[in-house]
């Protein structure tokens, strides 16, 4: 009963969601050609083609990414637009609205018993024995009609719109320039500060502890001869302060490149990370060949602070981790049942993220809407 409600409940969001979108090129189609004195303005042109854009690429599954103004190209999509969404949303209304009224008319046999009423069988009704079989046959059927012809359709609409906006090659080349300038400066800068920061934990903690242990030890090589016992004090010091020495600049070197990845490989140290997690997760790792150890570490750095965010902010019970790799492409998705809004510009070690994909040219993808669930995507070419 449970797997019936679930397909019906599948098939109706399918059928629903080609549907709405059709609907709503309908309107804009409309509005398009009413208004279209308006609309051959450039800054009103963008926005209305950005919209479509966006409703396009979220109905294909597919990430809209940044697009570079062109006003030709917009304004033409004005005229694809009209062409396109007319034809196509009025099939939906008419599809969706005979859907919609089959049972009403069914019902209202009685009001007009000899009125042909019925979309698709419309033989006349004497009562309600013919009603309710007719008005069963006309839902299945336009039913069938609606899950067959919908979604396909408004697919198609969808992938029309993003032709019809897509950057040319010129555009592509010049924005991917772009990209990889912003995103070489950012790795210079996180670079710098990485130095920084490694010097400064050597100069302030286990440069500090070395001189210490320096000192003591020739203060104990001094006073030897004269007072073993505070010589050997100073030896134990010494030796404590070289322990401490040693934790330091152990902490250092995981912070650079995590010893469990050097031990026990990426899907082993996934698997210890997943031990700390602050919530209960499940890790899947698929096989993942050679990595490169840069790699590696992006994507180790990447769970580790998702997780941590995820137990700090996101109110979740439970989290997934799965990485695969597909060709010359590491993916890592990060998924939670939390309450959702997350957002890259407001911090929350998000932003970091994205820095430490960029500068291997990968790239991080968040869906988080209010309410949740939370994926986050990384992808990282292993090439």
């Amino acid at each position: 009963m449970l797997g019936t409600v679930g397909v019906a409940r599948a098939w109706w969001n399918r059928v629903w969601g080609g549907g709405r979108y059709l609907l709503g090129a309908l309107v804009s189609a409309a509005v398009t050609l009413v208004a279209v004195p308006l609309l051959w303005v450039p800054s009103l042109a963008r926005r209305r083609a950005e919209r479509h854009r966006l409703r396009a690429a979220a109905l294909l599954g597919r990430p809209a990414g940044p697009r570079p103004s062109a006003v030709r190209r917009d304004l033409a999509w004005l005229a694809t637009q009209v062409a396109t969404g007319l034809p196509a949303g009025a099939f939906a209304l008419l599809c969706l609205g005979a859907l919609a009224a089959t049972p009403v008319i069914a019902s209202l046999w009685w009001a007009f018993p000899t009125a042909p009423w019925l979309p698709v069988m419309s033989d006349p009704i004497t009562g309600w024995g013919t009603a309710l079989p007719l008005g069963l046959v006309n839902l299945l059927v336009l039913a069938a009609l609606a899950a067959v012809t919908l979604p396909p359709l408004a697919r198609a609409h969808a992938r029309c719109c993003l032709a019809v906006l897509a950057p040319s090659p010129t555009e592509r080349l010049a924005g991917r320039v772009t990209e990889l300038s912003r995103t070489r400066a950012d790795v210079l800068q996180a670079h710098g500060a990485e130095l920084r920061r490694i010097e400064r934990d050597l100069h302030d903690g286990t440069q500090a502890r070395l001189v210490a242990i320096a000192m003591r030890l020739a203060v104990a090589g001094e006073s030897f001869a004269d007072d073993p016992g505070r010589a050997a004090v100073l030896v134990r010091q010494a030796h404590a302060e070289t322990e401490d020495a040693m934790t330091e600049l152990r902490s250092v070197i995981r912070a650079v490149y995590p010893p469990v990845l050097a031990d026990q490989g990426l899907a082993g140290a996934l698997g210890t990370l997943s031990t700390r997690a602050g919530v209960p997760t499940r890790i899947d790792v698929g096989p993942l060949g050679e990595v490169p150890a840069a790699v590696e570490a992006v994507a180790w750095f990447t769970v580790t602070e998702a997780l941590a965010n995820i137990a700090r902010h996101s109110g979740a019970t439970r989290a997934s981790v799965g990485v695969s790799r597909d060709g010359a492409l590491l993916r890592v998705r990060v998924t939670d049942d939390g309450a959702g809004g997350a957002d890259a510009a407001r911090g929350s070690g998000l932003d970091g993220m994205r820095r430490r994909a960029a500068a291997l040219d990968g790239t991080m993808e968040i869906s988080s809407p209010p309410g949740g669930p939370t994926v986050v995507t990384v992808e990282l070419p292993c090439s």
